[in-house]
């Protein structure tokens, strides 16, 4: 059995890496990368040479490209100690054509060239039109070198980066933050070091709080490693595509809460979440009153669930109902095959194959609202529960029909069996020929979908979640493509493909558990 699963994850990984390479092929090769400027109207504000700078800073940013400016070269060169300060303002200028360049500066613009071109960069120069022969400012950016990503450096980048591991070293060791490592309490200090409450502290870290404990499932939390589908540069700019799916919504909830300084304050701040961001506190006063070093960076307390936690209630609760439902039921036609019951079951089943799902999920919608009243939009801020209710039912309802139809299938065919007749002949009763070897053996091929259906109701359902205006990840893919979000594209398709794999391989394992005649393990001859 380990052999096998062993087998299947690495299949399964190999797979998982197939698939991504694939989507990053499908966008950043075969699609039109200016599509991404449809929805932009920063791109439609632009103009001459500002356009096609902004282009390839957009491209950049989507990973299309590297892009760099003669700028960034120049203050890389000072970084290095290579040229000083006053060489850097006399060489970081360029003229409006190459001929307006000085002698030192049309040098640095030769090494610049050589180099990247070495490199297999495209190096562009635009002349500027405008009056003066040196450019301050934008000139900066009027030569640059580009070279696209190649898709298999493209998709080795993104699986190492994948995993985040948080250490002391992460800020540089250039800064002065004082003593690097880690400090264990046993009293927190967000909740004033009076309450009882281990927490790990970091220093040199990305996270300030490496592990914590509240009051929130899963109650102990840890920030030493991350997970990094990659950032969303549309849907939700700047923030990873799990934080993004897994990050709560809706209003901030307010608590009394103790600021590293000491500072009290009624706040919506989480500071278990606090990150570093260099010099932030120097630049602000409002960070000064409340924070001690630089971890000042943090995100909100709000009173809703996540997308992933909407989508996960919602389909866990169908799921869950459409087997205490779909099975029984499917089991009663089975028995009394070609009754009332049998007939008006597959009435139901071929209404619901037949009629489109956004049809009748309006249908239930209307009926839900009007004749029962019951809410018909979501409202993450409130705290009715009916509302819950008809976006349950109405992704149960097509999970119900399938179960009932699969169940009264392999119920008849078993029923049928030869070794059903044996055993009627060998003096079993009927009684124990359903529950021994009938039953049995029709929930087999069933019970290899149950992990698949609980696994995946955390990734929602696109049109019932639409329909009920439910925050949940359903919804998240179909933005992403109608918003060219390159980075949620593939960071939910590999979250899928993840899913799918262990919902496999979970399948396997369960439907063996059930039935002792199926062994994965090889047997020796």
């Amino acid at each position: 059995m380990g052999k096998y699963v062993l087998k299947r994850l690495l299949h399964g990984a190999v797979s998982v890496i197939i698939v991504v390479i694939v989507v990053m092929v499908l966008i950043y090769s075969l699609m039109n990368r200016n599509l991404i400027f449809a929805q932009d109207p920063n791109y439609t504000h632009q103009s001459n040479n500002n356009r096609i700078t902004y282009t390839y800073q957009k491209w950049e940013d989507y990973g299309y490209l590297d892009y760099v400016t003669y700028a960034d070269y120049i203050n890389q060169l000072q970084r290095s100690g290579e040229i000083d300060s006053a060489t850097r303002d006399t060489v970081v200028s360029l003229g409006r054509k190459a001929e307006n360049d000085s002698e030192e500066t049309a040098e640095y613009v030769q090494r610049f060239t050589e180099y990247y071109e070495s490199q297999g960069y495209t190096v562009q120069r635009l002349d500027v039109v405008m009056s003066g022969r040196r450019v301050a400012n934008g000139g900066q950016q009027q030569l640059f070198a580009y070279r696209d990503i190649p898709v298999f450096k493209r998709a080795l980048s993104y699986f190492v980066n994948l995993l985040f591991i948080d250490d002391i070293h992460y800020v540089s060791d250039d800064v002065d933050i004082g003593e690097r490592g880690v400090t264990f309490t046993w009293f927190d200090p967000v909740y004033g070091g009076e309450k009882f409450s281990p927490a790990i502290i970091g220093n040199g870290t990305y996270h300030k709080y490496l592990l914590y404990c509240d009051s929130s499932f899963p109650y102990i939390h840890q920030n030493v490693a991350s997970i990094r589908l990659g950032l969303s540069y549309s849907v939700n700019m700047g923030v990873d595509v799990f934080d993004t799916m897994s990050l709560s919504q809706g209003t901030y909830s307010y608590a009394d809460i103790t600021y590293p300084s000491g500072h009290m304050e009624n706040s919506a701040d989480d500071l278990h979440s606090a990150t570093y961001m260099q010099g932030s506190r120097a630049t602000s006063a409002l960070l000064q009153d409340r924070f001690a070093d630089d971890y000042t960076n943090v995100a909100s307390v709000r009173s809703g669930h996540s997308k992933l936690g909407y989508s996960f209630i919602i389909g866990i609760i169908s799921v869950i109902m459409a087997y205490v439902l779909g099975l029984p039921v499917g089991l009663a036609m089975a028995l009394r095959k070609d009754k009332l019951l049998d007939k008006l079951g597959t009435i139901y089943i071929m209404f619901i194959i037949a009629v489109p799902s956004l049809a009748y999920i309006f249908m239930f919608k209307a009926v839900g609202g009007k004749v029962f009243g019951l809410p018909t939009l979501f409202d993450m801020d409130s705290a009715e529960k009916m509302m819950y209710i008809l976006p349950i039912v109405s992704l149960a309802l097509p999970s119900i029909a399938n179960l009932m139809k699969w169940m009264r299938r392999y119920m008849i065919d078993q029923m049928n069996s030869d070794y059903v007749k044996f055993a009627r002949a060998g003096g079993l009763s009927e009684g124990e020929i359903f529950t021994k070897h009938i039953w049995k053996n029709a929930l087999i091929p069933i019970v290899h979908g149950i992990p698949g259906s609980v696994i995946f109701a955390m990734t929602g359902a696109i049109i019932t979640e639409r329909v009920y205006v439910v925050p949940g990840a359903g919804n998240l893919l179909t933005q992403a493509i109608n918003k060219y979000d390159n980075g949620v594209i593939v960071g939910v398709t590999l979250f899928y493909a993840v899913l799918s794999v262990v919902s496999l391989i979970l399948g396997d394992l369960l439907m063996a558990t059930v039935d002792p005649r199926i062994s994965f393990s090889t047997k020796e001859r």
